[in-house]
């Protein structure tokens, strides 16, 4: 892959990374309820999810998916009822010790999972499926080239923010500081479920 090339996918890995979105909205909640290992799994469920599913763009889902609107709107509707629901949880938790009674928790195959239902996910499989995969004579080693460094991204990302709420996780616990912060990652989910009925 030539330089100029691989120095623009790593400008949109980093753009479409580390923007918020369901992912590190999540990595970050999580760690500020329940500490960083147990926000570990969801962490480390993303980039595998993610993987995954630009695995599968680049063998044809993709194409797929564009091609069957009812298929793309059965995914947003599925991925826009989760968010909803993980949105719903966080809303109604205002004390650590509530997080864990309510096992505000996304497991490891939960984390795989969202990435099917994410619609910054599928747009970015798409871009680079479409942009640095398809239709080249050397997809394969693009594909070798491309799976690393997004996982590079994925993990990266979603552990700085789940970084930044385990660091909040002792200012948080003091009053009602949690009940608003989880209200706010809350309404963040909402805003991208909102953005996906809209895209």
């Amino acid at each position: 892959m030539p330089l100029v090339e691989f120095t623009a996918l790593l400008v949109l890995a980093s753009a479409m990374s580390f923007t918020p979105g369901p992912n590190t909205t999540l990595s970050t909640a999580l760690a500020a309820n329940r500490g960083l290992p147990a926000a570990m799994r969801f962490v480390l469920a993303v980039p595998v999810g993610w993987c995954a599913l630009l695995l599968l763009c680049a063998l044809g889902l993709g194409a797929m998916v564009l091609a069957v609107p009812a298929l793309r709107w059965a995914i947003k509707a599925v991925g826009i009822g989760y968010l909803l629901w993980l949105a719903l949880r966080l809303a109604q938790s205002g004390r650590l010790s509530e997080a864990d009674a309510a096992r505000l928790s996304v497991g490891f195959w939960q984390g795989a999972a969202l990435q099917f239902v994410n619609i910054k996910a599928w747009l970015l499989a798409l871009t680079i499926v479409a942009g640095w995969i398809v239709g080249r004579d050397d997809q394969l080693q693009r594909l070798a080239v491309v799976l690393p460094v997004m996982t590079a991204f994925a993990f990266a990302s979603n552990f700085t923010y789940a970084a930044m709420g385990a660091l909040l996780r002792h200012w948080l616990a003091q009053g009602r500081r949690l009940l608003w912060f989880n209200r706010a990652m809350a309404l963040v989910l909402v805003a991208t479920a909102l953005w996906m009925v809209a895209a």
